[in-house]
């Protein structure tokens, strides 16, 4: 049966123009090949993206045509309707509401009809209403953005049907980056495991015992790992999850049971980080790649249509707010021995420039992406670090008691850019006294600094190695919110607290212009992390492939997969 999601992505399509009618022509009297590898530079951990590890480790990139939302992450960034899933409509009320409704048809792989109950499960895990006896939330959930802002949600279990109603007090603009790809997790295997009939029940009755259960498996029980039980992992979309392993990758067939148009390829093999990337790409099991610009040394694309692009997530160091940067000025002297104009001229300058403002500079914030219109007028703080400032940092770095101390950067390795990355910051520190080391790990993950084994993470957008970044700015924002899962460096400041959820509600221009400038004055005299520039990803298709766009967002290239097509 025909679904109307097709057409949003079609339409994305036509965007590729005569390449992609140029490819299609030149496949003619080729045969199509039953089997396409998908290189990423992720570390697969988690099935829930929802959660601190999932969001962390680059799940969207891998599993948004695996676990579907109402809404997936386009390539340039937007929010798409997937009308497969079903319908989500602001409908007039007291307080803002949203009424949700499921596809009839809407069955995950297993057999079980998708319900509500997904939707009470999300938002429960992620509203930060239940907390361990001692303080901190019962779920690790990567943030709380939005689903803090609901009141209830309307549930009968097992319907179709939800009515999303926020507190009368907030307004959520957003609304739309609420249960989303990858996000939407399987109610009923959450229930199975912690032995209850249904998660809303339990949820609503404030069942502490079902709710710790449920919490614990929400937090842990999607881990990916080799030999992992297939029956936890049901589909809601196109593919399916058919094995799993670091090195051999995660293995995606087709999904019988799903409702909407057939993959045009029945298997899809993802190889995250830890596979090896230029090995697979070298012995010519990948066709589709997606990977930080010149991470991977001396990888050969012959073979392939490339282009390096600049990426919707901001490269960047997310620093510590304790140990050697626990006082402020010591953030700051960092901050000023770091050479981000030199950065981007030698690392950060993608090949294939935009027309936009987008990857033409240093990134001089957080928050607002380079091709924005608010970008020239709330970046004026910026050009005080913009470039070195050696005698400024030493004295900084001694007032915060930082003088001759060694500074440990970590990161996903391998990572070639990463790695020159770190030098660069540690030949120009070394002028300022303090000795910066490369800490960058295959098995290193953001949770390091939280744990003071390293000082400062160098990855993109809320410290996600790979895929990262969309036109809300979401992660990015709520990545420095007090408490919440993806702020590895525990910054806390509560008027930013403020700004975020002002942000989210107000959009009036002249507002948002005002509460952005004071947001990026605030984060740069506090210094929680340094924005260096818009990561650049090399996004490559193998000759062949149909159907393939760039992607440079949190969704990654793998976006629309179930479209690929490889004819030889």
């Amino acid at each position: 049966m025909q679904r109307s999601r097709v057409t949003p992505r079609l339409i994305g399509l036509v965007a590729v123009g005569a390449s992609v009618v140029a490819l299609a022509a030149g496949c003619s009297g080729k045969n199509q090949v039953p089997s396409i590898g998908y290189a990423v530079d992720v570390a697969i951990a988690s099935y829930n993206g929802g959660s601190t590890l999932g969001a962390s480790s680059g799940s969207p990139a891998v599993l948004g045509r695996v676990l579907t939302g109402f809404y997936y992450t386009g390539p340039d960034g937007q929010q798409v309707a997937d009308t497969d899933v079903g319908t989500a409509k602001e409908v007039p009320g007291e307080a803002q509401t949203i009424q949700y409704r499921l596809n009839p048809d809407g069955v995950y792989s297993d057999g079980v009809p998708t319900s509500c109950d997904d939707l009470y499960l999300t938002w429960a895990a992620r509203s930060g209403r239940f907390s361990k006896p001692g303080g901190g939330s019962l779920f690790d959930a990567a943030s709380t953005a939005g689903y803090a802002a609901i009141e209830r949600v309307e549930c009968q279990p097992g319907s179709k049907d939800a009515t999303v109603v926020f507190r009368p007090d907030r307004h959520y603009q957003y609304w739309r980056n609420l249960f989303t790809a990858g996000e939407l997790m399987p109610a009923h295997v959450a229930a199975r495991a912690a032995n209850v009939p249904n998660v809303v029940t339990p949820l609503q009755s404030g069942d502490s015992g079902a709710v710790g259960r449920l919490a614990d498996f929400w937090n842990t029980g999607w881990t990916l790992s080799s030999g992992l039980d297939v029956t936890k992992f049901p589909s809601s979309g196109p593919y399916r999850i058919e094995s799993f392993s670091p090195t051999d990758g995660l293995v995606l067939v087709g999904n019988e049971r799903w409702w909407g148009n057939k993959p045009e390829t029945g298997r899809i093999v993802v190889y995250g980080k830890s596979a090896d990337l230029g090995k697979k790409i070298g012995d010519g099991a990948v066709s589709v790649v997606d990977i930080g610009g010149e991470s991977l040394k001396d990888v050969n694309l012959d073979g392939y249509s490339t282009r390096t692009v600049p990426g919707r997530g901001a490269e960047q160091l997310v620093l510590a707010t304790g140990g050697v940067f626990g006082a402020v000025d010591a953030r700051r002297g960092f901050a000023l021995c770091v050479p981000r104009q030199e950065l981007y001229n030698q690392v950060g300058r993608a090949k294939d420039l935009p027309a936009t403002a987008l990857g033409s500079g240093p990134l001089n914030s957080r928050t607002v992406q380079e091709d924005s219109l608010f970008y020239p007028a709330v970046t004026g703080a910026a050009k005080k670090y913009l470039n070195t400032d050696i005698p400024g940092a030493t004295g900084a770095l001694a007032a915060g008691k930082a003088a001759g101390q060694t500074i440990r950067i970590g990161y996903l390795g391998p990572d070639e850019r990463r790695s020159r990355t770190v030098a660069m910051i540690a030949e120009s520190c070394k002028a300022a006294g303090i000795t910066v080391v490369d800490a960058g790990a295959a098995d290193f993950t953001p949770s390091q600094l939280g744990e003071g084994k390293v000082d400062a993470v160098l990855g993109s957008t809320a410290a996600v190695p790979g895929p990262a970044g969309a036109l809300s700015g979401i992660a990015a924002t709520s990545a420095l919110r007090t408490g919440n899962g993806l702020n590895f460096g525990r910054f806390g400041n509560g008027r930013y607290d403020s700004i975020t959820d002002q942000l989210a509600a107000d959009d009036n221009s002249t507002a948002q212009l005002n509460l952005l400038t004071e947001g990026e004055n605030l984060l740069w005299a506090e210094m929680p992390s340094i924005p260096l520039f818009a990561t650049p990803r090399t996004i490559a298709f193998a000759d062949g492939l149909q159907n393939g766009l760039a992607g440079p967002t949190q969704a990654g290239s793998g976006w629309n997969m179930d479209r690929w097509v490889l004819k030889r």
